[in-house]
């Protein structure tokens, strides 16, 4: 029980908050659309009280219960390949859209409908 809390606590909620800086990197470039400054505070302020709130209580218990699941399976298939692979993949993941937003833009890692337009 002590390994699932230290994973819990050392690798799946620093990864959800990675995700969660990304949600405010988001938040920042679709916020460059509103043009009131007071407007455009209540709406940053707003989308990432929303954000956090979805990562606190959706996103981390979901990965949380996603590795606890894989970890069952794979220890009864005979090891923890599974658990392994995911927790790389989520890894890798989060790599990969850090290194498109900050040394591509932002609007490399959204799709195009939700990309900026040219102001």
């Amino acid at each position: 029980m002590r390994t699932h809390a230290a994973l819990e606590r050392y690798y799946v909620l620093p990864c959800c908050l990675l995700l969660l800086n990304l949600c405010n990197a988001i938040i920042s470039y679709k916020a460059q659309l509103i043009h009131d400054g007071i407007l455009r505070t209540l709406f940053i302020m707003g989308m990432v009280l929303f954000g956090s709130s979805l990562v606190a209580f959706a996103i981390a218990p979901g990965l949380i219960w996603i590795v606890q699941s894989l970890r069952r399976t794979s220890r009864s298939t005979g090891g923890g390949a599974g658990d392994a692979l995911f927790l790389i993949a989520l890894g890798a993941l989060i790599f990969w859209l850090y290194y498109r937003n900050y040394l591509l833009g932002t609007d490399y890692i959204l799709p195009a409908m939700w990309r900026n337009g040219v102001h």
